[in-house]
């Protein structure tokens, strides 16, 4: 024990000693001018073009034996559950929390980038076990507080050396159930009730959960010890902002009230009803681009294209035309182009819409 906490304490000096030897810029690791031991104001390592890796959990290796590190016998090799890892990583940005570097073709092994051995002449680069390191140290501190290495490591010659297979083929985390909405309590003076429809976002306007706990960790709900913190505005609307304009002075009200809002309304906010005939339409049928809810014209035409008596079913609205009507241009009624308003005017002095109908109502 003694050997391993005097490498941990002399590795940083040996590093350092490295540094004169290098031909490398400080801003290659530091974002600072001046680090320092207490802000070293370290940036993520430098890397190659991030590779997306759509993987299900269940295909992915369910146990992975680690043991390519063999610089010492104090431990046996690590039996890594990558199917529980995975399904958790779902949660809090996919595979690419470990797989940050993938180009086209298999997943490649960490070893690739990462060297085995200790010695390496690109220090901004992390050797193998301390690429292992990072990765694990930071989730499970965040996680119980505890890092010894006995939580991962085994000590030589107390276990056999065999995989196993997990209890269970499904997700081993508990089904979430979404809420339908959620009220959050802020400080603003002019309206301290945010009302958040999240069953709304998800379902009606179509955006999955990753959209905004794309980078949420499972400390948010199992940390051991809970620290309560106060966001800043920036940091609260920075999930909204990238479809709310969180920036425009006069747009504060849109969530902020003083009391609960109600759900979306189509007809109020946009001044077009949906709710007769495009109520079962996902948002993105007519909304093409992901977050982009404005400019749209209401005009029917838009997206039908040009109606006439020779391509157009009156028989949908609920309204079949009688022997007379139904040879009319829709013109003669509809004097506008989102043929919302009847009008029997053009032929009748006597007659209006909706006490006299020129048909039968039926159902659709």
């Amino acid at each position: 024990m003694k050997k391993i906490i005097l490498i941990l304490l002399t590795a940083p000096l040996i590093l350092f000693a490295q540094h004169s030897k290098l031909n490398l810029e400080c801003k290659t690791c530091h974002s600072c001018d001046i680090p320092t031991k207490e802000n070293p104001c370290l940036i993520d390592c430098p890397r190659e073009e991030l590779i997306r890796i759509d993987q299900k959990p269940e295909e992915a290796p369910r146990i992975i034996k680690i043991d390519r590190i063999k610089e010492t016998n104090l431990y046996e090799p690590s039996i890594f559950d990558h199917y529980a890892h995975s399904d958790m990583s779902v949660m809090s940005g996919d595979c690419r929390i470990c797989h940050h570097y993938n180009p086209p073709g298999n997943i490649i092994s960490c070893s690739k980038c990462h060297s085995p051995q200790r010695k390496r002449n690109d220090i901004s680069k992390p050797d193998l076990k301390a690429a292992y390191h990072r990765l694990c140290i930071s989730c499970h501190r965040e996680w119980s507080g505890e890092i010894e290495c006995v939580s991962c490591h085994t000590p030589a010659g107390t276990q056999k050396n065999q995989l196993y297979e997990p209890a269970t083929t499904k997700s081993i985390h508990p089904e979430i159930k979404a809420p339908v909405k959620k009220v959050y309590e802020t400080d603003f003076s002019d309206g301290k009730l945010v009302t958040f429809y999240h069953e709304e976002h998800n379902k009606t306007f179509g955006y999955d959960c990753s959209d905004c706990h794309k980078n949420e960790s499972c400390i948010k709900c199992h940390a051991s010890k809970k620290i309560p913190t106060k966001a800043s505005p920036e940091i609260l609307h920075s999930k909204c902002n990238k479809c709310h304009d969180t920036e425009e002075i006069n747009s504060c009200s849109r969530c902020h009230s003083n009391k609960e809002t109600l759900p979306f309304n189509h007809q109020k906010r946009a001044g077009f009803d949906i709710s007769k005939f495009h109520s079962d339409l996902k948002c993105s049928r007519c909304h093409v681009v992901k977050g982009k809810f404005t400019g749209l014209k209401q005009e029917c035409s838009g997206c039908h294209g040009v109606w006439t008596i020779d391509n157009f079913d009156h028989k949908v609205t609920g309204l079949n035309l009688d022997e007379i009507h139904v040879e009319f241009e829709c013109e003669n009624c509809h004097q506008e182009p989102t043929y919302n308003i009847k009008s029997c005017d053009n032929c009748h002095d006597d007659k209006s819409y909706p006490k006299d109908k020129p048909g039968k109502v039926i159902k659709k």
